[in-house]
């Protein structure tokens, strides 16, 4: 149901999507929203792909209320979100992968505990990963084990795609990420950690922040994003990972945090 004002705003970024795009993906979240009692909106924000993606997106919202798309400049993903969160006009913003490993219909887990005087509602991907490598299974714990021992020791999973938050929350951390602090302007796709630094500004603010587990099965077709082999990647993408973790805790002991209060 799409009314004047959404009760929810979903955010998907999109970068190089074709061959999720081509799944049918956006289906199953317009069968999702289309059963919904409250009121809702979908941002698909396009992130200058370079295959077909842009145009199956166009195709798809032709026509569709509540659907709509827009285009930044190659920004990588904190940029896609983040232009999603300022043309939301949602109570609720939640941000999502294009993929859908973590169905849309999971929203139904988080959304309760708003009720419940939470501001921040993310999902967690558990142990069991359907889809992940070993490698990638065994590189997730010792990220986390490693993280936890700086920042966010009661929060499991950082990186879970699957997010949500009152939108004024996002309003608020979001111009304090590093992220948008970088003078050389990101190229190609690369998997980052600025979900930490988000979360730990959220932590810092005086958010109250719900972790819920949530069903995740890596879905992810694409095979765009990355020129590497998987282990190779993978590998440059926990490092620079780690990297991130550290520049976050270095921030906090500099104090260059202390201004994001709640008020």
């Amino acid at each position: 149901m799409t009314l004047e004002t959404p009760f929810i705003s979903i955010i998907i970024p999109c970068y190089n999507e074709q061959k999720n795009l081509e799944h049918g993906v956006l289906n199953e979240v317009l069968q999702y929203v289309q059963a919904q009692t409250f009121t809702w909106e979908v941002i698909v924000v396009n992130d200058a792909s370079t295959d077909n993606s842009r145009q199956l997106v166009a195709d798809f919202v032709a026509g569709k209320p509540g659907f709509t798309l827009y285009d930044i400049p190659h920004g990588g993903k904190p940029a896609a979100v983040w232009e999603g969160i300022q043309r939301a006009r949602g109570e609720i913003v939640l941000f999502t992968d294009m993929d859908q490993s973590t169905p849309l219909g999971e929203l139904d887990k988080l959304l309760p505990w708003y009720d419940q005087c939470y501001d921040v509602v993310i999902g967690s991907r558990g142990m069991t990963r359907e889809g992940f490598s070993i490698l990638r299974k065994l590189g997730s714990i010792a990220f986390r084990l490693m993280r936890q021992i700086f920042l966010l020791r009661s929060i499991s999973d950082t990186q879970c795609g699957f997010k949500s938050c009152r939108r004024e929350a996002a309003l608020k951390a979001f111009p304090f990420l590093e992220f948008f602090k970088q003078v050389a302007k990101p190229t190609g796709w690369k998997v980052t950690a600025y979900d930490v630094e988000l979360l730990h500004l959220w932590e810092k603010a005086g958010y109250k922040i719900k972790e819920v587990t949530v069903d995740w099965r890596n879905r992810d077709l694409s095979d765009t994003k990355g020129g590497q082999n998987e282990s190779g990647r993978y590998i440059h993408e926990s490092l620079d990972m780690a990297k991130q973790v550290a520049r976050v805790s270095l921030n906090e002991l500099r104090g260059e945090y202390k201004g994001i209060l709640r008020k």
